[in-house]
């Protein structure tokens, strides 16, 4: 089970790098390796504010700050103004981003039809059940704030 597991671990991570390098490749380098990651990290997250993106990646919040104005200057993230508390802003995925590097989003969409179209309605329900407890129960190292859970679940 470990090898199979780490297996299917091991060729996401290798898509999602094979992917990043092809695209320094094919275009103009715009954004650094960190900042790919940065910016597929704010995607995961939702909307985030700088303190939670900050919290969530363990960095300091002036060295957040600094990475999302860096991002926020090369167009790939906005900063939104919060409608129920003014003083917050949340961070957002620019359409530049979406179009030239949502990597991690559109193979999984890929990889998920697959298995829906290989496995039975049953044998998809036990791998969603199995899923859900490996993220619920069995990944307490990486918590996800509530409301990414819900924009995940409707999806």
């Amino acid at each position: 089970m470990l090898n199979a597991f780490s297996e299917v671990y091991v060729k996401f991570k290798l898509h999602f790098y094979q992917e990043i390098f092809q695209r320094f490749q094919s275009r103009e380098a715009n954004l650094t390796t960190v900042e790919t990651f940065c910016m597929e990290t704010v995607q995961a997250l939702g909307s985030p504010t700088i303190h939670e993106f900050a919290s969530f990646m363990r960095i300091s919040p002036p060295n957040a700050a600094y990475k999302v104005n860096s991002l926020i200057k090369k167009g790939y993230l906005s900063k939104n103004q919060s409608a129920t508390d003014r003083r917050e802003y949340h961070l957002a995925v620019t359409e530049k981003y979406t179009s030239n590097y949502n990597i991690s989003s559109s193979y999984t969409k890929e990889v998920t039809l697959r298995i829906e179209e290989r496995f039975s309605p049953e044998d998809c329900a036990k791998f969603q059940e199995m899923l859900s407890i490996i993220s619920e129960e069995l990944m307490p190292e990486v918590e996800l704030p509530p409301s990414i859970v819900n924009r995940l679940q409707s999806k």
